[in-house]
């Protein structure tokens, strides 16, 4: 860190979630029905929505806990593997239910299509938090793809018994099948959404065809402000070469401009700008700076093959120092 970091204690951050086996198989296009192709690549990498956060924030020198059942069976073995050598050994095995993996096909242009078969990494149960010192954790994160399991409600009700602490959701492409009654309590303990304009339109029921109103307000300022009302906090939403849009919990919004980027694959690539986020705003800086790097962060990483940098990749990247 440069000397601009704040002087003030960071933030402890716990991130809930999946750690899985990401299967790469890279293509020029995606298959028709009885279509036959010759795959152009293929890899599996350690992934999951939760590990490439958790990397993410790490890699700014963020204090980090996550928190990802690894199950059995081969790709179980692989992650618990893999994880350790990552620096985050498996915190909770899950023995009786096997692991599972994504399949991440990617397109020549580097847009990706997951095909995710859930194992024990996407469950939860609240008893797996009593070994751990949860009174000294002050921002939290969570996907949607946990809260939509059975076990979802598990996770709701942890979080509520520490509703001070600063939530972190991020719903993605499934949020509109999470059942209402979850979004009303995850709603409830005011989340910073982060989402992209796929989401926001969808989650806050818009649609990007409804003609602007007379003032001049975008269907994803209209979005925002919907779901801001609903939370009572901040929404950042990702546009892709677009940059960011973000509303401030107080109504100050503003958009922050893409950096130019030469996609290999999209993969982790919102996992690694709400890490960045999080990092930033636990070393204290402000919200919109915190942005702002994190549009380096995403840039980067879907610049290289998988969904996290390695720490020289990093430091080329934020060689003067990421804030």
């Amino acid at each position: 860190m440069n000397q601009t970091q704040s002087p003030c204690p960071p933030k402890q951050i716990l991130v809930i979630g999946s750690a899985c086996v990401d299967v790469i198989i890279s293509l020029h296009h995606l298959p028709r029905t009885q279509e036959d192709l010759h795959p152009t690549g293929h890899a599996l990498s350690l992934g999951g929505c939760a590990y490439n956060t958790a990397s993410s924030i790490r890699l700014f020198g963020a204090p980090v806990t996550l928190i990802s059942p690894v199950g059995s069976g081969l790709y179980g073995e692989f992650t618990a593997r893999e994880l350790e050598k990552k620096g985050f050994p498996a915190a909770i095995r899950v023995p009786d239910q096997e692991n599972g993996c994504c399949y991440c096909l990617v397109e020549a242009g580097g847009e990706r299509t997951f095909l995710s078969w859930h194992g024990a990494e996407y469950t939860f149960q609240k008893s797996w938090m009593d070994a751990f010192d949860n009174a000294s954790f002050d921002m939290v994160y969570i996907c949607g793809l946990e809260i939509e399991e059975p076990t979802g409600y598990e996770l709701i009700e942890y979080l509520e018994r520490y509703p001070k602490r600063e939530l972190f959701f991020a719903p993605g492409p499934r949020g509109i099948f999470i059942e209402k009654e979850k979004m009303k309590r995850l709603y409830a303990l005011h989340p910073v959404l982060h989402i992209n304009e796929s989401e926001a339109l969808a989650l806050s029921g818009e649609s990007a065809k409804k003609p602007e109103p007379a003032y001049g307000e975008t269907p994803i300022e209209r979005a925002a402000r919907i779901l801001l009302s609903e939370t009572g906090n901040t929404v950042i939403v990702t546009l892709g070469e677009q940059g960011s849009f973000c509303l401030e919990q107080g109504g100050r919004s503003y958009y922050v401009p893409a950096v130019p980027a030469q996609t290999v694959d999209a993969i982790g690539a919102g996992d690694s700008h709400i890490g960045a986020v999080m990092a930033c705003l636990s070393l204290g800086r402000p919200m919109r700076d915190a942005i702002e790097t994190a549009g380096r962060m995403a840039a980067a990483v879907v610049g290289v093959r998988g969904s996290t940098l390695t720490e020289k990749e990093f430091q080329k990247v934020f060689q003067s120092g990421p804030l």
